[in-house]
């Protein structure tokens, strides 16, 4: 199986290698309040419905076949696994809890979901 093509350089490498169908991802930070459409503030303790995340991928096994490092991911905040490298917190995800793919790649037209 060919591999993929690092993003990274030798010295941003994470010292893991995903297997099967497993994705590393990234959290991006949250800002406490938030605006509406209308330009309402919304403070950050107003409780609101689920809502799904948004993560960078850092690491992707060998069965993943719809994301690639450096992509945009939106996932279910309520499964995944936490885990810590280098001092950094990452979130180990399954490709098939990855609701969406927000990427320059992704085609116009095309949804970039995982079915």
């Amino acid at each position: 199986m060919p591999s993929r093509p690092s993003a990274r350089s030798d010295a941003e490498r994470l010292p893991i290698r995903m297997l099967a169908d497993r994705v590393l991802v990234s959290v991006e930070a949250e800002s406490g309040d938030r605006k509406s459409g209308g330009g309402i503030l919304i403070p950050a303790t107003a409780s609101v419905g689920k809502r799904l995340s948004w993560a960078s991928v850092m690491a992707v096994g060998g069965n993943v076949r719809h994301v690639e490092v450096g992509d945009r991911v939106l996932f279910d905040p309520e499964d995944r696994h936490e885990v810590e490298l280098r001092s950094k917190p990452y979130i180990l995800l399954r490709e098939k809890d990855i609701h969406a793919v927000a990427a320059p790649r992704v085609e116009a037209g095309s949804t970039g979901l995982y079915l």
